[in-house]
């Protein structure tokens, strides 16, 4: 029995999918204008633990992660300018070549982690249209208003605004003037914004209301809709997104599709903690994988590091903690070199680990009967435990240390082929792996990407 903590409800639940066998899960993915750091990929291993124990749990997972290419501004109250505009200004560069860069860094990480590539990376630029047509939506069903800078969605025709983060929203009339817009109501919300000239967007479209670009949050819900329908499993993020990006989703995706509920799990990480607040940019206190590896740091220490807390509970980022992770780590793969195989499994530990992980991706728990197990001297089956535990923990455990290690610049080029391919950029794709094969690698294929890269012998 799978239980999920659900914040929409405040409490677990057992888990069942709208479609028997099949989970549609959708996961706010980067805004790519800038480095992720380890305290944003820690929701993604959020994210690829839950998907893991899905899988685990014999579902057949659909996963969609979502590419911010345009249209998240520097504010949540719809001003600012746009991240990726404003990169491409201070780099010197189209905001196209800003946002595969970033991208293919992110992928790079990605992979590192070893994180289940998803179904497919929804970029926003490549799905305008269906923006555009779920605002019409929202217009033709009188839940929109103009104002001089955009399209907004009037939170106060939505009844049940605020309903996942519990937000207060007294008080909805007293909006007021700031800057260009005119909004209704404080917790209005931007579904088209207009470009002005002296902006010089390089990104912009044609709308029924004008040339412009899409706000954050439409972006979320028309491609999550797409791919997975107008109501789906789970919607996964960081604890940040709940109050304003996913209340947002909610309102204008229950509006649009009359689905309530639009989601039926909402799952939320939280933050990764320096002293003085969370991980951010803003801060200056923060590490990328890169960085982490330039210090000794194996980027499987670091998702090992990650299930020392649950995933809904603050975890305190030092550089003590992160190297007792990997000294942690490393000796648990020297434990498990010496365990000879003896072709079982252990069904009482794995009855253990199962119980663990399906309350509410219990990974310290886990964590906690992989070792009793690795040091439990009359326990059979380990090896083959371990196997079944790690399409889990995803750590890599039973991977033989000799293996030779793919060097940096043809991980870089495998993710320049596959950023290729996803551009329809066949001919430069081929070129590529030709490149790659005759510095002595081969990439092996999978529908939405590669997962493998090994040395030709």
């Amino acid at each position: 029995m799978l239980k999920l903590y659900n914040t929409l409800t405040r409490k677990k639940e057992e888990f069942e999918p709208i479609n028997a066998g099949k989970v549609g899960l959708y996961t706010c993915g980067p805004t790519v204008y800038w480095f992720a750091h380890v305290g944003n990929l820690r929701s993604y291993v959020f994210a690829d633990v839950l998907k893991r124990v899905l899988m685990y749990n014999n579902f057949d997972v659909k996963h969609i992660i979502n590419v911010t290419d345009v249209g998240h501004l520097t504010s949540d109250a719809d001003s600012g300018e746009d991240k990726l505009e404003k990169s491409a200004k201070k780099e010197g560069k189209t905001a196209k070549e800003i946002s595969r860069f970033y991208f293919n860094a992110f992928k790079e990480d990605f992979i590192k982690l070893n994180l289940i590539e998803p179904f497919k990376w929804t970029w926003a630029t490549e799905h305008i249209k269906e923006q555009i047509d779920m605002i019409k939506i929202l217009v033709k069903k009188d839940y929109t208003y103009e104002t001089s800078d955009g399209i907004y969605f009037d939170t106060s025709k939505f009844e049940d605004y605020g309903k996942l983060s519990n937000k207060k929203v007294e008080g909805l009339e007293a909006g007021k003037r700031i800057g260009m817009r005119e909004k209704r109501n404080k917790t209005d919300f931007a579904l088209w914004k207009f470009s002005k000239p002296e902006d010089n967007r390089q990104q912009e479209w044609d709308s029924p209301w004008g040339t412009g670009f899409p706000g954050w949050h439409i972006e979320c819900s028309a491609m999550a809709s797409k791919y997975l329908g107008k109501q789906f499993d789970i919607h996964t993020g960081g604890e940040d997104n709940m109050p304003i990006h996913h209340e947002n989703e909610i309102a204008q995706s229950e509006s649009a599709w009359g689905k309530k509920p639009w989601v039926k799990t909402w799952m939320h990480g939280a933050f990764l903690n320096v002293k003085g607040g969370k991980m951010s940019k803003s801060s200056g206190k923060i590490k990328t994988i890169s960085e982490l590896e330039d210090d000794g740091i194996n980027p499987m220490a670091y998702r090992y590091f990650t299930y020392s807390a649950k995933y809904r509970k603050p975890l305190i980022w030092s550089e003590e903690a992160i190297q007792g992770a990997l000294n942690s780590y490393k000796k648990l793969r020297n434990i498990i070199s010496t365990i000879d195989n003896d072709g079982k499994t252990n069904k009482e530990y794995l009855k253990e680990f199962e119980k663990r992980v399906n309350d509410d991706l219990d990974m310290p728990g886990a964590v906690a009967v992989l070792w009793k197990l690795v040091r439990d001297e009359k326990a059979k089956g380990k090896i083959g435990t371990i196997k079944e535990m790690d399409e889990v923990f995803g750590l890599k455990l039973l991977e033989v240390k000799e293996k030779v290690e793919v060097p940096e610049y043809i991980l870089k080029l495998a993710i320049e082929r596959d950023s290729a391919r996803e551009r329809g950029k066949y001919e430069e794709a081929d070129k590529i792996r030709v490149d790659i094969e005759k510095r002595g690698w081969r990439i092996i294929d999978v529908k939405n990407g590669f997962r493998k890269i090994e040395k030709i012998k």
